[in-house]
């Protein structure tokens, strides 16, 4: 089965094997594998291996999502996170975008350089800002964007990478907010936008069934 290529009915059923079929915002799913880890299974998604229709459509529902934000400027966390920071940036009428990456040019200052990890890379590693998109952040309503939230270490890295250049995102906007485990750590204060979110999935005889306790509440949806 080749996932996350186009989107299908929602078909009918409770509990699930190997994928789900997640609720879009306009009534169709997109299908999911499901990971299990243990007691609970997550449904995942990469974004780079999406068709170019899921996409778009993802892109469209993140920027809606996003919108009453007010942003002016958006930075996009490496890696999976740029597949989504330019076209955000672009439907939300920007000129350009803010791109962080792993990799440290010559230039760059070690002061704006944060470790990361997530739930899939467990590895740690270095986000680095090129100091000379600081005039771009100065002063202007920052978006974080990602792909996916899930424990919340990703984007909490991407706070704090903010955090080093001066600045207070006014909100996160991802692709899939997954389940809520991200939410014991996440600032309150932050709101996040999300194309569409999934809950956490328990076992049973029948298979993984969803965990309705864990959707994530408060999120902004398109």
């Amino acid at each position: 089965m080749e996932y996350w290529q186009d989107f299908e009915t929602p078909p009918a059923g409770s509990a699930f094997g190997e994928s789900y079929p997640a609720p879009m915002p306009d009534g169709r799913a997109l299908r999911l594998p499901l990971r299990g880890y243990g007691a609970i299974a997550v449904a995942g998604f990469i974004a780079n291996q999406a068709s170019f229709a899921v996409l778009r459509a993802l892109c469209g529902w993140m920027a809606a999502a996003a919108r009453p934000l007010g942003a002016e400027v958006v930075v996009g966390l490496p890696t999976l996170g740029h597949v989504f920071g330019g076209p955000v940036a672009e439907a939300l009428g920007h000129a350009n975008w803010v791109a962080p990456g792993y990799s440290r040019k010559t230039w760059y200052d070690p002061a704006y350089s944060v470790p990361t990890a997530s739930s899939t890379t467990p590895d740690t590693r270095r986000i680095w800002l090129d100091p000379r998109l600081l005039p771009r952040l100065a002063g202007r309503r920052v978006l974080l964007v990602d792909d996916v939230i899930s424990t919340g270490s990703s984007a909490l890295a991407g706070l704090a990478l903010l955090a080093a250049a001066g600045v207070r995102p006014v909100g996160l906007c991802v692709a899939m907010a997954q389940g809520d485990r991200w939410r014991q750590a996440w600032p309150a204060e932050i709101p996040v936008a999300a194309a569409f979110a999934t809950p956490l999935f328990r076992p049973s005889e029948e298979g993984w069934v969803p965990d309705p306790a864990t959707m994530a509440r408060g999120l902004l949806l398109p």
